[in-house]
């Protein structure tokens, strides 16, 4: 099994926004729950870099467009390190690769009789890059950016996406899984019945892009350009191997205004040239912070590196993936951030992580074990419950589901050691063997439910299994059978300082 999986790919006018890292981190952990199934995976995020909003940050900058691509290269890698992204690749809209990989889809759907000359007049979203119709403004603004678009008037070559409107709603009908969630579908079908036109693929007198194959005064419109690169990525006009092995995609992860370019336009894209269509789109939710959008143009950005410094990246990561309902939009702000630290992390399983090992160390000098095989156990029973409804989550990319399966072990254990109360077993010389099955079974459930968690918090996760003795690495754990319930065994508890200190004050 293989499992190909891509993000939109990021203007580099700025540096990446809390929303934009929302977008990697969700398609990071499922990147990193297909390996714990044992899934061959290939992630690949990259950078859109031949808009003319990088064209003019450039000049504003005294440097040539590919320097300052190389400079916000290094900006963006940055900040995805930071936040423990797993991209097996890092795609460029400036290399070679994808350079030919524009070209032979450009020949190709020329081939097809899909492209034509004339003229387009209308407007411009220059924040969007994209063109837009009289109808998708609102009060004449660009509905995603508040901001007026220009009028232009231009020669370019158009794509008959006309062509394609009956096709696409064919694929439609017999995939109703290729664009999910079913909100995003209902649109884009509500789109196809109101009927399409044909777009521009070119942009006249612009030296910054790919140039056309058949016209070398026109560039690749920046979406058209763009869209390529999940092709291109693996070997599209490079590599015919490569290609072979990887494509069709299997998921494109992308924000849900951009859902008619991938659900719309690049399969018809990829209809007209004869390439396979990408397996399923998933178009997810915006974060806002305080009610609005983030957006760089309209000014409601939030740093993803000063959310991530408030408690460090895994805490971020928890927090956006178990508290926004994958698909829908969420909200950020920093006193429900740290409210959520300080509950689910601080007090719920930091304190049980550093209570079971703190317990074993102190009765049993760190080592429990485990002697009983019960499959009516109350705890086993809530962990296999929840490794079903975790895997069945997460196959339907509901991520926030996926989280609070893992939880609900947490719970259960918490629960499971206020009844069985080791602290008062202990006082009886013969229930030393009650303690030990125990605080067993407890490190047994926190083990299950670190290794749930490995997805979406890798480090701490890590950490989590190291305290509790866990006979399998995280990187060698595979889902099905290290996810099972083991009532017997040995395990050596390590006891170390708190994982999530509470924190106190609140982030101004």
């Amino acid at each position: 099994m293989r499992f190909y999986l891509t993000t939109a790919i990021d203007y580099v006018n700025s540096r990446p926004h809390l929303g934009t890292a929302y977008e990697k981190i969700t398609a990071d952990v499922i990147a990193r729950y297909k390996r714990l199934c044992g899934v061959e995976t290939r992630f690949v995020m990259g950078n859109d870099e031949h808009s003319q909003n990088v064209f003019r940050r450039a000049r504003e900058h005294g440097v040539s467009p590919l320097e300052y691509c190389n400079l916000m290269e290094r900006e963006f890698r940055d900040v995805w390190a930071r936040l423990d992204i797993s991209f097996d690749d890092f795609i460029r809209t400036t290399e070679e690769r994808h350079r030919r990989g524009v070209t032979k889809l450009l020949e190709r759907i020329q081939a097809a009789g899909d492209l034509y000359e004339g003229f387009y007049e209308g407007w411009y979203c220059v924040s969007c890059e994209a063109f837009k119709q009289e109808k998708d403004l609102i009060d004449g603004l660009c509905p995603v950016h508040a901001s007026k678009p220009d009028w232009i008037r231009e020669k370019n070559y158009f794509f008959r996406l006309t062509k394609y409107r009956e096709p696409l709603r064919a694929h439609f009908a017999a995939h109703p899984e290729f664009l999910v969630p079913e909100i995003r579908r209902n649109e884009i079908l509500r789109l196809l019945d109101s009927g399409l036109e044909d777009i521009s693929v070119s942009r006249a007198g612009q030296a910054w892009g790919i140039p056309l194959p058949f016209d070398p005064d026109s560039v690749a419109y920046v979406w058209f350009d763009a869209l390529i690169n999940y092709a291109s990525a693996v070997g599209y006009g490079t590599d015919d191997r490569l290609f072979a092995r990887w494509w069709p995609a299997d998921l494109h992860v992308i924000g849900k205004d951009i859902t008619r370019f991938h659900s719309v336009v690049w399969p018809a894209m990829l209809m007209s040239a004869g390439v396979e269509l990408p397996r399923q789109v998933f178009g997810h939710g915006w974060v806002h912070l305080k009610g609005q959008k983030m957006s760089k143009s309209l000014g409601t950005t939030l740093d993803p590196i000063e959310a991530a410094d408030r408690f460090g990246a895994d805490p971020l990561r928890l927090y956006l993936v178990k508290e926004i309902a994958y698909g829908s939009d969420g909200d950020f702000s920093w006193e429900r951030y740290e409210e959520r630290y300080n509950v689910d992390l601080a007090n719920n399983l930091g304190n049980l992580v550093s209570r079971v090992a703190a317990m074993a160390d102190r009765y049993l000098e760190g080592r429990v074990v485990g002697g009983r095989a019960d499959p009516h156990d109350r705890l086993a029973a809530v962990a296999e419950g929840a490794v079903g409804d975790y895997r069945r989550a997460m196959d339907a990319y509901a991520l926030h589901e996926g989280a609070a399966a893992a939880y609900r072990v947490i719970d259960a254990t918490n629960e499971f050691i206020a009844a069985t109360a080791p602290w008062v077993l202990v006082r009886d010389s013969s229930a030393r063997r009650r303690v030990e099955q125990v605080l067993f079974d407890a490190a047994e459930a926190i083990r299950i439910a670190a290794l749930l968690l490995l997805p979406v918090m890798p480090r701490s996760a890590e950490e989590i299994l190291r305290r509790v003795g866990s006979p399998v690495g995280p990187h060698q754990a595979v889902l099905d059978r290290d996810a099972r319930w083991h009532a017997t065994g040995e395990r050596i508890l390590t006891k170390a300082a708190a994982l999530w200190p509470r924190a106190e004050a609140a982030k101004p």
